[in-house]
């Protein structure tokens, strides 16, 4: 942010009680330019006001937060938004931030911890509350050791393990690929190897940790 200029501030929440708290904990520091208590309204607000910081819930009526910003995104909205929410399940997390969040935090964060992430986000930065981050990075680490998995393995291996762990026999396995068994039974081998697990039963269980199916 410019030394002394105001960022101006669209704030979203279903909960009228939310918004008057957050309204007085940056109205010191930023410009509020409007609260909506649903996601439509928030679009058709920012499409008027056209804020540079957009704070959402995710949860709204008539449309939800990740709605409301895919929504902005496609009319090519340039504001930075920031979802604060009470959800902490990684795969919404996960959700938002394709849809165009930059950044997160909890209604269970600290008010200076919320007043932090408003500036991170309105300079540019990607905000990640502490309170999520490191499971964001276990789950960021797992999808990139899953990546490397299925690059390792061939389209033939994978199609294999697939279709194993649907509780396909290996005689059904071969039907369903057009093959021999004995030609399904070598991808099977040759990708325990790859994988290093012992037994089929190691394998179906690795392939769904590893959320190959």
């Amino acid at each position: 942010m410019i030394p002394g200029r105001r960022t101006s501030v669209l704030l979203a929440d279903d909960h009228r009680m939310v918004l008057d708290c957050l309204t007085r904990l940056l109205q010191k520091d930023f410009d509020i330019l409007g609260t909506a208590m649903d996601g439509q309204s928030l679009v058709e607000m920012a499409r008027r006001k056209h804020p540079e910081v957009i704070v959402t819930d995710l949860t709204m009526p008539s449309m939800n937060g990740i709605q409301a910003m895919r929504t902005l995104r496609k009319e090519r909205c340039l504001a930075k938004i920031l979802v604060l929410t009470m959800h902490s399940e990684l795969t919404m997390i996960e959700e938002a931030f394709r849809a165009g969040a930059s950044g997160i935090v909890l209604k269970a964060s600290s008010p200076d911890e919320f007043v932090t992430a408003v500036q991170f986000v309105a300079e540019g930065a990607t905000y990640i509350t502490p309170l999520l981050a490191g499971d964001l990075i276990a789950s960021l680490m797992k999808a990139r050791a899953t990546n490397a998995v299925r690059e390792t393995l061939t389209v033939r291996q994978r199609e294999v393990v697939r279709l194993l762990a649907e509780g396909n026999t290996m005689k059904e396995v071969a039907a369903f690929m057009g093959i021999s068994t004995r030609t399904a039974e070598g991808h099977k081998y040759e990708t325990m190897r790859t994988l290093g697990v012992p037994t089929v039963a190691e394998l179906i269980r690795y392939a769904i940790r590893m959320e190959m199916v």
